[in-house]
């Protein structure tokens, strides 16, 4: 697809603002945070200063060479991208590949790049979710979810502070279980404890042992949000000294993870549903295992690259499992119980632009926030001639 490349009219100038690039970092790492991503990989901000100003915001699904000459046309100092340009250390800045001649060209123009990958794949409202939604897949959930994310906090709360240290945990995120919120348990009891020297008890007297009713409060909530967590705690707790335990859980999160498993409204035929894939995903030729004669109903999906989750989708009883990069030894998995399904890579995530577009807009609806005019899929595909 040829670069098409939209000038910004005369009367955008109320686009400007102020706003610091740590700023648009923030809100996206509170969307899709930092420690959701898988161990392979390198998101976040890659170049540039977190200090600059932003003029403009370009997103797009890869950073190349191509997109920092765009950004620069177009007034644009961050580039948000799905996929990062460096995925592991580079020793040299001489140009000799693409990935080299990127950043060299991003920090000449002073454009800084920000990638949000797999903690993108893993968050509820994520890629993969998106696609389900493109099909029309209802009663969505994570195919793979993660575990050992939630930590439960036990607090000691004085009985007259509980509603305002509950509500202040609340707001930072914690007491979230799935379609609830507000989830927490307390018991009254009695706590005791002596102020010593140089000590400012709330209550009490230094020197001297003080009973006090209090409330066990226990509440849960997801790693990456400790450090909020804890800040609304000694923020809204009366103490000087706060009591508290923290304590990692094994059980499952439920809403973050890998992939998403879906159902139709009704049952179409696995034909209807290769149509459906070329025509959602505008792609001119589906790899896919052998037709096994079934209806399709439950049907499992992950952007990117996602045969890691074919065995799941096939315990988990889909009857089609959508994704991309599966290699050719791999397609023999699916041993005529599932569906398989390879619509490529860059046109699983796509969409994943209009995602991250969509969620800017929400919460930045004054700022140029600007979808890339460029394509950047290194595939193409040629279907040949008749003879």
């Amino acid at each position: 697809m040829p670069l098409s490349i939209a000038v910004m009219p005369i009367g955008w100038d109320f686009l400007i603002s102020d706003m610091q690039i740590k700023e648009v970092i923030q809100f996206l790492d509170a969307w899709a945070h930092p420690s959701l991503q898988e161990s392979y990989d390198n998101a976040g901000l890659l170049t540039g200063n977190p200090e600059w100003e932003v003029k403009g915001i370009l997103v797009s699904l890869d950073c190349t060479e191509e997109i920092i000459k765009e950004a620069t046309l177009r007034n644009c100092n961050l580039v948000i991208a799905h996929h990062p340009i460096v995925f592991k250390g580079l020793k040299k800045f001489t140009g000799r590949n693409y990935v080299e001649r990127t950043l060299i060209g991003a920090i000449k123009q002073d454009v800084a790049l920000f990638a949000m990958h797999t903690n993108l794949d893993n968050v509820p409202d994520g890629v993969s979710r998106k696609m389900a939604s493109l099909m029309g897949l209802i009663n969505g959930r994570v195919l793979s979810p993660m575990d050992s994310i939630l930590r439960r906090l036990s607090v000691y709360v004085p009985t007259n502070f509980i509603d305002s240290v509950s509500n202040a945990l609340f707001a930072a995120g914690a007491g979230k279980l799935g379609n609830y919120s507000e989830c927490g348990f307390q018991v009254e009891g009695t706590g005791s404890f002596k102020p010593l020297e140089g000590a400012d008890p709330f209550v009490g007297k230094p020197g001297e042992r003080h009973y006090e009713k209090e409330a066990k409060l226990e509440l849960v909530f997801p790693s990456f949000l400790k450090k909020r967590v804890m800040e609304a705690l000694r923020k809204s707790h009366p103490y000087e000294e706060v009591a508290y335990g923290i304590f990692q859980m094994e059980n499952e999160e439920g809403y973050t993870g890998a992939g998403i498993i879906g159902e139709f409204e009704k049952p179409i035929t696995e034909s209807q549903l290769l149509d459906l894939l070329c025509n959602v995903f505008k792609i001119p030729v589906v790899k896919h295992t052998s037709f096994i004669g079934k209806s399709i109903k439950k049907v499992a999906l992950c952007g990117g690259a996602g045969s890691f989750l074919l065995a799941t989708a096939i315990n988990q009883g889909a009857d089609a499992y959508i994704t991309s990069d599966i290699k050719y030894h791999e397609f023999f998995d699916a041993d005529n119980r599932i569906l398989l399904a390879d619509i490529g890579h860059y046109e699983s995530e796509q969409f994943t632009m209009d995602l991250i577009i969509d969620k800017l807009t929400a919460n930045f609806p004054n700022f140029a926030v600007l979808k890339t005019g460029s394509c950047t899929n290194p595939v193409r595909y040629f279907t040949g001639t008749q003879a």
